[in-house]
């Protein structure tokens, strides 16, 4: 029989998605679940919201807290991290090189990369430098790649997705979406939409 299947939102910008970005694999093979990853955009939907900028940077106490749970949680799952010098980034590049990969065998470990140069290794993720620099990193051409990703195939699905989000009244990532139209959001909800998505 088919394995269950869970859909993973995320969102390069997203700190708490690099959290469930590094849980999510063994989590699901345990489970017995399928991740299908989605990577979407944030921004155009806080704009939809009146945001013009990051929760983290217009709540300054709870965006102070929050940078300290984020801490604490990789300190707990053994990864590391440091709060980047540039936040939020934009991930229009990196998700739409994301997308190509998702359509071959390395776009997880390559989603994983690009969260761990972000916020383990304070890069910047926007820069076309350091997206080559993982491509080749984990053994991917880097033209070829670069020019996929700039197709317009690969520009719409982004779009759509997000579109997608905005639809399904997203409002933050990580979100993880069942077969039967459960949602769940938050890194800490990731056990249990594992549990939902089996059911």
């Amino acid at each position: 029989m088919p394995k269950p299947v869970l859909d993973f939102w995320f969102d390069f910008a997203s700190v708490y998605s690099f959290l469930s970005a590094t849980r999510i694999a063994p989590l699901a093979d345990a489970a017995g679940v399928q991740v299908r990853w989605r990577p979407f955009l944030l921004g155009p939907i806080f704009a939809t919201q009146g945001m013009t900028d990051s929760p983290f940077n217009l709540f300054p106490l709870r965006g102070k807290h929050m940078i300290r749970d984020v801490k604490r949680s990789a300190d707990e799952i053994g990864v590391g991290f440091q709060w980047p010098s540039v936040f939020p980034q934009s991930a229009v590049l990196a998700s739409r090189v994301a997308l190509v990969g998702l359509k071959d065998t390395w776009g997880e470990d390559f989603s994983r990369a690009v969260f761990h140069a972000e916020y383990a290794e304070n890069r910047v993720i926007s820069e076309p430098t350091v997206i080559a620099d993982i491509l080749t990193r984990i053994k991917v051409p880097v033209d070829a790649t670069f020019a996929s990703a700039q197709a317009d195939e690969i520009k719409t699905e982004l779009r759509e997705l997000t579109a997608e989000a905005q639809r399904r009244e997203f409002f933050g990532a990580p979100t993880f979406t069942t077969q039967d139209g459960e949602l769940f959001w938050g890194n800490d909800r990731l056990e249990q939409a594992l549990r939902w998505a089996k059911k």
